[in-house]
């Protein structure tokens, strides 16, 4: 089920924010995703989050007015659907999205490029110094 997230799942949300990107990001220091816990953690209200709860929360997507700041899949519920649901979902309430990804993030590329996003530009994140790809999707 996908639902709107409440203050109390905070704990939980971003217990899987860290996880997921110390495992998806391999390529970047695990330090520099722990260092930004709390600055995120602060950010998290005043994002859009929808969360996908299947007894637990298994995942979640946060945005900020079209820009998707990402999509978090607890490792054992990847390649299931969850993902795909959550991008469904927002694509379903939204004319268009963008987001930026790794490059060397293969397989989040995959899945974006899958859902019928393409890539508009490439650019050098300054935090970590790893070229992002600025993707787009628009409703047909």
């Amino acid at each position: 089920m996908i639902r709107e997230f409440k203050e109390t799942d905070i704990d939980n949300i971003m217990k899987l924010w860290l996880e997921t990107n110390i495992s998806a990001h391999y390529f970047i220091d695990e330090k520099y995703w722990r260092n930004n816990y709390e600055q995120v953690r602060q950010m998290m209200p005043g994002a859009t989050i929808y969360v996908y709860e299947e007894n637990s929360i298994k995942g979640f997507i946060g945005l900020t007015g079209n820009y998707i700041a990402g999509i978090f899949v607890e490792t054992n519920s990847q390649s299931k659907g969850i993902g795909k649901s959550l991008l469904e979902y927002i694509k379903g309430i939204n004319e268009e999205l963008f987001l930026h990804v790794y490059k060397k993030n293969k397989r989040a590329v995959r899945f974006y490029t899958r859902a019928g996003f393409f890539v508009e530009d490439e650019q050098i994140d300054i935090n970590t110094n790893e070229i992002e790809l600025c993707m787009k999707w628009i409703k047909e």
